[in-house]
Formats: C-alpha cells, structure tokens, sequence
C-alpha cells in the first residue's frame, strides 16, 4: 500500500522509514508466495497488474477494518486517537487551514494529522487518504462531499499594469493583456466570465500553484484570475486592484470528500466537522473585500 499510494519504491521506503532494497525485496518475496507478479515495473515507472490491483483494493479493506477495531477498542475511554490523512490545495492549506487547525489538535491530543499539501486531484481509496479537499465541480463518484466554503474568484491586475492598458470594462477587452494563468484549470475554464463568455487572452507564462500566480501579477506579467483567499492580502495593500467585478462567474464550492460507508472513521468524521463549523458561513477573507 505504501508502495501504490507514494507511487514507487523509493517513495513508499521513505514513507515507511525502511531502506529502497528492504521494500523491493518484501515485495518480491510477496510475490514469489503469491505466484503472482503485482507490479508491472520498466525503467521509467512502475503499475499494478491487473491481479495486483484487486489484491490492493482488498488490502485497502482490511487495513480500513483493523484500523476501525482499533479505534472501536480505544473509544473506550471516550478520545479519539491516530493519524488523519488529509489531501488538500496548497494554496489554501497555507493561507486558510493550518492557521485554523490548532483548536482542533487542543481538542483531540491524541490524533495527529497528516495533509498532503498538492493541487492535484488525489484518488482517496488508491493513495490511502481519510479526506480531501477540493475547490471543483465534483464529479459523481463513490465519494461522499460535505460543503465546507464558498469559493469566490476575482480578476486581478498590478496597477501599474492598469495604468500603462487601461481597466478593462468588458471580458472582451482582456485581449490586449498578457495573462498568467494556473496550469491546473483548463484555460477556457479559467477565462471563463459570466454568462459563459470566454476572454481570450495571450498566456505566456502559468503556474501550478496559485501563490505563484499572485506574485507574478502583483510584477505586473499579467492579468490573472485567483480564489479571493489567495489574492484578499494583495489587493488589501494596493499591490493588485480588482477589475470585471459585475462580469465574474458564479461562485463554487469547496468540499471535503470522504470514502462512504464504513471505511470512514470517528477521527477523520470528527475533524470533517470541525471544518464545517471552522469555515462555515461568510469567509473571512470576503468580509472586507466587497464593501459596498
């Protein structure tokens, strides 16, 4: 599982604190045991086989159930106690989550989190994580979503980039900016205003980190599109003045996403919770952007 979830030999070692050689060889015993080969392995990467697929869902099942007679056993004394693995934007994890878990660990002693800060959209049951956050229209799946924040975007430019084009009053006068855009969205997506129009906008440079994206537009490369928690400190002190207000698109939510049924635990339910009531209602970095 290890193996799968940091997707190698070497990476699922480091996790497990063993030696490269100690985990290709456990694996190769398994293996011999089994009949079997699990892993499809070239040079460049390594994949599951067909069998070793199925082997591995299983596996996910049983680990899942010694995990939850293990916390059965140990709510005896009524505290919740383990690791909470937890998948999430960079972005967000900086600027939003990590000053907000603090009263969480106060109250839980005993469970540790884990949060694998990468944008990119993880496969919870695959990788072996309890939750993860994601800012996107969710597809249908087997996972269950608890809403947790409203998303709003803004488009943002550096004023001095402002002063030498013009603000532009319209998505079609975005033409005549250079634009930064963020890797990770589809471009139509991400220039994507009201009503479905679509700007078009010469990108030479994008990012696959939103903080990234703020910087280089508070430099004055361009035009970008950010979730007002990355971009709410910037404009605050001038460095980025928001533009198309009344043209942006609808806001969307940010979820937690979990495994139904029984493969959920107290803890993860209980820090899912905690997140609800954490960052429910009004954000706090939208109260003072929007007056008026």
């Amino acid at each position: 599982m290890a193996v799968v979830s940091a997707g190698g030999f070497a990476a699922g070692a480091q996790r497990l604190g063993v030696a490269k050689s100690a985990v290709s060889r456990r694996i190769r015993e398994m293996e011999d045991r089994l009949g079997v080969r699990l892993f499809d392995r070239t040079t460049r990467r390594i994949q599951l086989t067909e069998t070793g697929r199925g082997f591995h869902e299983r596996a996910v099942e049983l680990l899942a159930g010694l995990d939850e007679a293990e916390e059965a056993a140990s709510s005896a004394s009524g505290e919740l106690k383990g690791r909470i693995r937890v998948s999430a934007p960079v972005s967000f994890s900086t600027h939003c989550l990590a000053p907000a878990i603090g009263p969480f660990l106060d109250r839980h002693p005993a469970v540790s989190l884990s949060i694998d800060t990468d944008d990119r959209m993880v496969d919870l049951i695959r990788e072996n994580f309890d939750i993860a956050i994601r800012i996107a229209r969710l597809p249908d799946s087997s996972l269950v979503a608890r809403r947790l924040v409203t998303i709003r975007h803004v488009c943002v430019a550096s004023p001095a980039l402002l002063e030498r084009l013009g603000t532009p009053q319209n998505p079609e006068d975005l033409s005549r900016f250079p634009g930064v855009t963020y890797s990770n969205v589809d471009e139509t997506r991400y220039w994507e205003f009201a009503n479905g129009v679509v700007s078009t906008v010469t990108s030479r440079i994008d990012f696959a980190n939103g903080d990234a994206v703020r910087e280089a537009a508070i430099a004055g490369l361009g035009v970008a599109v950010l979730p007002t928690f990355i971009a709410h400190d910037a404009v605050k002190r001038g460095e980025l003045s928001i533009v198309l207000t009344q043209h942006m698109r609808s806001p969307i939510a940010m979820h937690a996403l979990h495994p139904s049924g029984r493969n959920q635990t107290a803890r993860a339910r209980a820090f899912i919770d905690f997140l609800v009531d954490a960052f429910g209602g009004e954000p706090v970095w939208d109260r003072d952007l929007f007056k008026g």
